[in-house]
């Protein structure tokens, strides 16, 4: 073939752009005549291929993370000032809370920090979900491609959480400041309107590392939440697929069962977190918790275990439907891209 001028071949039957390497070519009028090797970049297609399916896994869990946020805001906004009420000692009550705020603060108080929450989903939970598929991905790789055993699927689930924790936490700050901004006295209330307010507002008051502040207890809950949700997940499928389960069925009792898990192992974890992200400094500049395990101490001096998981069924009942919604979601979102071809 190199170097014969004599042999020719069609030029439409060639698809010289996809060939790697690919042959040096004259064109007579319907001939093209091949006369040496070169090698060529690759298409711009190709490249850009690669990079969506690079970041196919976080797109998965941004997507999957925003539509479930739409769904279960106010139960959120429900559960925080569930927590905030029973740091004070008053009623508690999700219905009597719920009442209360649609009565002096209107419906559209059961979305407030929506914004926030979904920049909090795409940098949190699209770092949460895509981090856990690439490690476990990477996981499988070394293992031969044999299923992982649960100490594994943990380590990964518990890396990906604590990760992705600290990547999102400015978001999470603010989403927890403006749910508990109208609670504070007219006079102390910093009157957030959007995520970006709140976000200059912490570090005009509070200077850039203002943003980190709760990175510990929000990387810990996150640990426990992604353990039980993403590590539950996974091993509930391998189980339930060896009890015969397929389909639709098996994605949601698999997230069902996670959604429990979740629950149970990030609450005390919530609990901290929200009062640390919520305390400001006395007159004297002094904040109520000096870290994270003082919280956890006071809290446990002053109402036992079970303060930790004040607002369990409210809790369950938003994150329980939260990580069903953000599972299936996944799930649907990884179908469309097969059928896509990505």
């Amino acid at each position: 073939l190199l170097g014969d001028s004599r042999r020719s071949y069609p030029f439409d039957s060639l698809d010289i752009a996809s060939t790697m390497p690919v042959l040096n070519t004259f064109r007579t009028e319907n001939t093209t005549v091949f006369t040496g090797a070169q090698i060529v970049a690759a298409p711009p297609k190709q490249e850009a291929k690669s990079v969506l399916t690079a970041a196919k896994p976080f797109l998965t869990g941004s997507i999957a993370g925003c539509f479930s946020t739409c769904c279960i805001q106010p139960m959120d906004m429900i559960k925080v000032r569930i927590q905030l009420n029973a740091a004070s000692g008053a009623a508690a009550s999700p219905v009597g809370i719920a009442s209360k705020m649609i009565a002096e603060e209107g419906v559209a108080s059961l979305y407030a920090g929506l914004s926030a929450g979904l920049t909090r989903q795409v940098v949190y939970t699209g770092s949460r979900l895509g981090l856990y598929d690439v490690f476990t991905d990477k996981a499988k790789e070394a293992n031969g491609g044999k299923p992982l055993p649960l100490h594994q699927t943990a380590l990964c689930a518990l890396a990906a959480g604590g990760i992705a924790a600290v990547v999102g936490n400015p978001a999470d700050l603010s989403l927890v400041r403006m749910q508990a901004d109208s609670m504070l006295p007219p006079a102390e209330r910093r009157g957030y309107s959007s995520v970006v307010s709140a976000l200059l507002s912490i570090v005009k008051h509070e200077g850039p590392l203002g943003l980190l502040k709760g990175a510990g207890p929000t990387a810990t809950r996150a640990m426990g939440l992604n353990l039980g949700m993403l590590g539950g997940n996974t091993e509930a499928k391998k189980h339930l697929k060896q009890a015969g389960l397929e389909g639709n069925a098996l994605i949601f009792s698999a997230s069902a069962i996670a959604g429990f898990f979740a629950s149970a192992f990030s609450l005390p974890f919530d609990y901290v977190k929200t009062q640390i992200q919520k305390q400001k400094p006395d007159a004297a500049g002094r904040l109520q918790y000096a870290s994270s395990a003082d919280c956890a101490l006071q809290t446990l001096r002053a109402g036992g275990p079970l303060r930790f998981y004040a607002g369990f069924p409210t809790y369950y009942f938003r994150i329980a439907p939260h990580a069903m919604i953000t599972l299936v979601a996944a799930d649907k979102v990884k179908q469309a891209w097969k059928r896509m071809g990505v």
